[in-house]
This record gives C-alpha cells, structure tokens and sequence, in this order.
C-alpha cells in the first residue's frame, strides 16, 4: 500500500503549469513539524519540506486558493522518479502526488493569508444559500469547536 497523508503549511505559493496537452499542473512544498529528541522534555522540533505535485482540477484548486502559509491537509500517494541530468549523472526525486487535499485553520486565519482559501467569485455566498432540513440556521466557521 503507497498512502501518505500530511498535514501543514505551504512554504510557497503553488506553481501553476501546463502539460503539452492541457493538463495542469501544481506543485508547491509542504513544511511539515518534525519533533526529534530522546526524552519528552528536550524535544526540539523542525521542520521537513516535502515536495507536493497536484493534476487537473487539484492544481487548479491549489492555483487558484491557495498561498504561502495556507494550513492544508493533504492525502496522496509517495512517488520516486528518475531522469537524466544535463551533466549526464541520473538524479532522483521524491514526491507526494496528492489525490486529495482539505483546507484547515479558521476562516480568520485563511482570510489573513492574502485570501488563501476564500470561494472563485463564480460560488454563491453560503448566506444567501436557503437552509432546509438538518438544523435550521447556519453556523460561523468561530463558532466550530474543531
């Protein structure tokens, strides 16, 4: 089974590209914390910077909402991959290709991020959405315990 699932912040804006066919393509690194140390109380922490790669829609998602900072939880799978260098050595990569990848922190926080996050002008605000059904009245993202 090849499944990774990470959790973290963006150290830099996604960048956007496209295949000779059309495809889109998004790739950005994910700092992940790392705690190292042999005892609880001196753990020190760091961080790891892992290379993310997104296709299609995904990358479109990512290209347009997501920012240097934006808090993401991202589920994919490992790949490692080789070619030819232009001094003809082989090198190899390693990379997460996400399959998928969920937006977290508060509204507050995604909204500080330079609008990391904030709905494509073409969605309906949620408030002007009729609630019908479960509950009644809709709930501020503040007011979410998690």
């Amino acid at each position: 089974m090849n499944k990774v699932i990470l959790a973290g912040r963006l150290a830099r804006d996604p960048e956007m590209r496209y295949t000779t066919s059309g495809k889109a393509v998004a790739s950005f690194s994910l700092a992940v914390n790392r705690r190292f140390g042999r005892n609880a109380g001196d753990q020190q922490q760091t961080a790891d910077f892992i290379p993310i790669i997104a296709w299609e829609k995904l990358a479109e998602i990512c290209g347009n909402n997501l920012v240097k900072g934006s808090q993401i939880l991202v589920e994919g799978r490992m790949q490692v991959r080789s070619y030819d260098a232009q001094d003809g050595s082989k090198r190899y990569v390693t990379e997460v290709v996400a399959n998928e990848i969920e937006f977290m922190g508060s509204k507050q926080q995604r909204d500080a991020n330079g609008g990391g996050f904030a709905p494509s002008p073409a969605a309906a605000p949620a408030e002007a959405a009729p609630m019908g059904g479960f509950g009644g009245s809709p709930v501020s993202d503040d007011d979410i315990p998690f």
